[in-house]
């Protein structure tokens, strides 16, 4: 990996844990528990299109492992581990498909996916079916949610690549 590539990931990384942090810091905005924006997956989604899967993927599972730790998440881990590796997997399969233009829209699927997957988990962590009920609920936050962070992060790239050039540290 080239040094201004490692350095970026690294700097993209810390940029995601501060914010993890801060948010998982502020009082909740809804009487529903689990909801927030995930303001840092906008570093994950920058660093999958600015620099190339392996890079993003340091982001993300960095952020969750230190931001599990900093923050004092332990029983959340495993469902952020499990939401964050099935849709970063989703991803890279849909990369190809959703160019710089639509980032927002790849952020909305990946979040769908990634609520939907920490649904299944908690399914199977606690023996029981009832909390599937607490899916559209979720399935309404992720649209929101990955809006907003895809949103974010398309705009940063684009605007980076406009004063840039062609991104590629």
């Amino acid at each position: 990996m080239k040094t201004k590539r490692l350095v970026f990931t690294a700097i993209l990384t810390a940029f995601a844990l501060i914010t993890f942090y801060i948010e998982s810091a502020i009082p909740p905005v809804t009487p529903i528990y689990g909801i927030k924006l995930g303001i840092a997956n906008v570093f994950t989604l920058f660093a999958l299109y600015a620099l190339n899967p392996y890079c993003a993927a340091a982001v993300l599972f960095i952020r969750i492992v230190l931001g599990s730790i900093f923050a004092g998440l332990g029983v959340s881990f495993i469902y952020s581990l499990v939401g964050g590796i099935v849709s970063f997997l989703l991803m890279i399969l849909l990369k190809r498909f959703f160019k710089k233009d639509k980032i927002w829209a790849l952020s909305v699927l990946c979040a769908i996916v990634h609520n939907v997957a920490q649904i299944f988990t908690a399914i199977l962590i606690m023996e029981s079916w009832q909390i599937i009920f607490y899916l559209p609920v979720l399935i309404v936050s992720g649209i929101i949610a990955g809006a907003f962070t895809g949103v974010c992060a398309q705009i940063t790239f684009v605007r980076l690549e406009k004063h840039i050039g062609n991104f590629n540290p």
